[in-house]
Parts: C-alpha cells; sequence; structure tokens
C-alpha cells in the first residue's frame, strides 16, 4: 500500500448483502472510527461484463451526476485537515466549499488569505515560501512541494496573493523556493507539476548546492523513477510527467533524451492500465502492477480507478478516450461514485476521482454550462438536512510503501 493510499479498517459484512444495507463494523486499530471505513461490495470476482456500454448521452449525464454528488459533500474546517481540503480544491478550484464556524466559505479563498486548517504550515523561507513537509500524514503535505502541484493543477495562476503570517507572497513564490531546494534523487513529482504549469519550458536556474537545473533534467530524473511502485501505483508521477509532455509537445519540443524515456512511460502505462482492467470495467486496485481479483472494497476502487482515470484523462488522445475499454472504465466510476453517495469516503481517492471524471467528461463532451452542483432535490452542501454525508478525517496513520 503507498503512502498516499491509508490504512483502514474493513468493515466485516456477509457479500450478499447489498450496499443500502451495509452497516461498518469495526475492531480496533488505527486509531479510526467507524465512520471512516469504507463500505464493501459484493465479491468483485462475481461481477459480469455490462450487456452494452451507454450511449454518450448517457455516459455523459453519469458523469455529470457522479461529479456533482461528490461536489456537494461537506467539508468542514474544524473536522478536516489540509490533506483533504487541498485534494478537494485540485477537484473543483475556488468552487470547494468549507465551513468554517458556520459559514460556507470558498476554501482555496479561506487559505490562501491565511486561514487556519490542521496541516497548513506555510512559513518564510530563504527564496520564497516553505510548507512543513509531513511524509506519510493525512492531514499535512505528505510528498514534497504536494501543495504547490495541486493548486498548479487547480487553475491556480502563479501571481495570485498568498498570506503567510502577517505578510503576502505569491503563489509563485512556492515555485521559487522549490527550485531552490530541489536535489538529485528527490521525488519531484509535484515540482514537476508547478514547474510545467508556471515556467518557461526552457527555464534555467541553480538549487543551493550550486547545481545547474532544467525542467529537462527533472523529466529524465522522474522517468528513470520505479513508477509502478511509487506513490498510489505510479499514477502521480505519471500526472506530472504527462503534464510535462503535453506542455513540451504542443510547444513544438522534440521527444529525445529524457522526454522519450517520459513519452516512452506513459504510453507504456497506457496500455498496462488496459491490460489489467477488471470485467466490471473498474481498474485494478493494484493499480499496473499485476491484473489480480479487486478488492470488495468500494472506497479502494474508487480510488484507484480514479487515480487511473485521471491519468488517462490527461494521456490518451481523442480518439482513445472514445474506446470502449475506457467508457466502460468512466461509466463503471460513476455508479460506484452514485453507490456510495450516503457513505464517507476517503478524500484523497474520492478528489482524485472526480478530478478524473471532469477531465473526462471535458474531453469527451467539452466542459459542462455550469459548475458541478447537488441534483435536483439534493441540499447544497452543508444544509444540515444535506443526505450526503461529511467527508469524513482520515486517522494520521503511517502507510507501509511498496
Amino acid at each position: 500500500m503507498s503512502a498516499c493510499c491509508p490504512l483502514v479498517v474493513r468493515p466485516i459484512v456477509a457479500s450478499s448483502l447489498s450496499l443500502a444495507l451495509l452497516l461498518p463494523l469495526v475492531t480496533a486499530g488505527c486509531g479510526q472510527s467507524s465512520a471512516d471505513v469504507n463500505p464493501i461490495v459484493g465479491d468483485a470476482a462475481t461481477v459480469s461484463l455490462p450487456a452494452q456500454l451507454p450511449s454518450d448521452d448517457q455516459l455523459r449525464q453519469q458523469l455529470d451526476e457522479a461529479i456533482a454528488i461528490t461536489a456537494s459533500r461537506t467539508l468542514v474546517a474544524d473536522d478536516n485537515a489540509a490533506w483533504q481540503v487541498v485534494h478537494g480544491i485540485l477537484a473543483f478550484g475556488p468552487d470547494l466549499k468549507v465551513q468554517v464556524n458556520g459559514k460556507e466559505l470558498s476554501a482555496q479563498e479561506y487559505l490562501l488569505s491565511g486561514g487556519r486548517l490542521k496541516g497548513w504550515i506555510l512559513s518564510q523561507g530563504d527564496k520564497g515560501v516553505e510548507s512543513l513537509l509531513e511524509a506519510g500524514s493525512k492531514t499535512g503535505q505528505g510528498h514534497e512541494d504536494q501543495w504547490l502541484g495541486y493548486l498548479s493543477l487547480s487553475g491556480l495562476k502563479a501571481d495570485t496573493p498568498i498570506k503567510v503570517g502577517d505578510k503576502t507572497y505569491k503563489v509563485i513564490d512556492l515555485l521559487t523556493q522549490a527550485q531552490w531546494d530541489i536535489y538529485p534523487g528527490m521525488e519531484s513529482t509535484w515540482t514537476l507539476m508547478a514547474l510545467s504549469s508556471y515556467l518557461p519550458m526552457d527555464v534555467k536556474w541553480k538549487n543551493k548546492r550550486g547545481e545547474d537545473w532544467t525542467i529537462d533534467r527533472v523529466v529524465k530524473m522522474e522517468a528513470e523513477q520505479d513508477i509502478a511502485r511509487s506513490a498510489c501505483g505510479g499514477t502521480h508521477r505519471l500526472v506530472g510527467l504527462t503534464v510535462a509532455v503535453n506542455r513540451h509537445v504542443k510547444e513544438g519540443g522534440p521527444l529525445i533524451d529524457g522526454w522519450k524515456a517520459a513519452n516512452d512511460q506513459i504510453r507504456g502505462f497506457i496500455k498496462l492500465a488496459q491490460d489489467n482492467q477488471q470485467a466490471d470495467g473498474t481498474f485494478s486496485t493494484n493499480y499496473f502492477l499485476v491484473p489480480a481479483q479487486n478488492s470488495p472494497d468500494v472506497g479502494e476502487q474508487i480510488g484507484t480507478t480514479g487515480h487511473t482515470l485521471e491519468f488517462l484523462a490527461l494521456a490518451m488522445t481523442d480518439d482513445e478516450l472514445k474506446q470502449p475499454w475506457l467508457t466502460r472504465a468512466a461509466a463503471r466510476l460513476c455508479e460506484l461514485v452514485v453507490e456510495t453517495k450516503d457513505f464517507p469516503l476517503e478524500c484523497g481517492g474520492l478528489y482524485h476521482a472526480s478530478r478524473g471524471m471532469k477531465l473526462y467528461r471535458e474531453r469527451r463532451f467539452g466542459p459542462p454550462s455550469a459548475p458541478a452542483q447537488p441534483m435536483r432535490g439534493e441540499p447544497k452542501s452543508g444544509d444540515p438536512t444535506s443526505n450526503g454525508p461529511a467527508i469524513t478525517p482520515v486517522a494520521e496513520t503511517k502507510a507501509t510503501q511498496r
């Protein structure tokens, strides 16, 4: 289990029970309550292939419904930590809401204006703004430059003000510090996301050791890692590489040296995702390693399928996105999100799934005419009569690396 996938206590239920009747039962462990537990669905091996794929109109409606359901879930500043909220910002940008002292605010604006949240720890660095690394944390920043990378992918502009203590900086100051702190062999996945989003692709700089760096060098370093054994099956590394390669190619850059290695990795893992796909359309809960039988934990299925779809929606061509196997994956992910709308789910997997569905929807059908909203008849996030559960804080546990 990778560092960004939390350890959970499994509920003990009979596989024949319907999802609506599941009542999680827990044993002691990991400091988690029953609300932290993902529901379990029936034996994954017994799931049959759907009789037919949805039409384009049906798929678009499924995507919009699933995205809206996730958007309607509630985040509360007193209960949810930065790790959960920043993942939500990755998926929904400034539209993500958080309840602060009973008021519903834009989570992004709240954090950037100096709002307090457990795990959101920024300080003045020697070259810009530093964010505290809490490796393996499910409250604070679990990977180097994770906040920076996700903010850059959310569409946040580099010159957006960000308050740190009593001083106001800009988001780009997080990247300036990251450039200064980079070193050979580091996990630079999230750093690469921001570099490729905010700076010219031919940028050159020196780190604190006086070493020369370029985006080319970072791409080569990331492409040489053991991707399948990286965090969340390597999906994050693949997203970082894909963001970089997409921009490099768009600007006329040749696929040579490290860029060729990165592109080869991307294309290879697209094939592995298809090879390891399950009969019901979900992707393997072992990500890209083996086509093993899926875990019956529906939360884990949402997480692994969502992470994988997020990568594929960025990496595949327009024609490839219309292939039946990917249509089946997107449709099944939507079904799982709808089926679990009344259950607490782990934030990382849920929000990566939401971003994957949003990217896929926009690539296949274009952006919706309005931001995702709760479906008709469902109260908005924060309404005390809401049918949708609050997103449950994940206990701060140390997960094991693969």
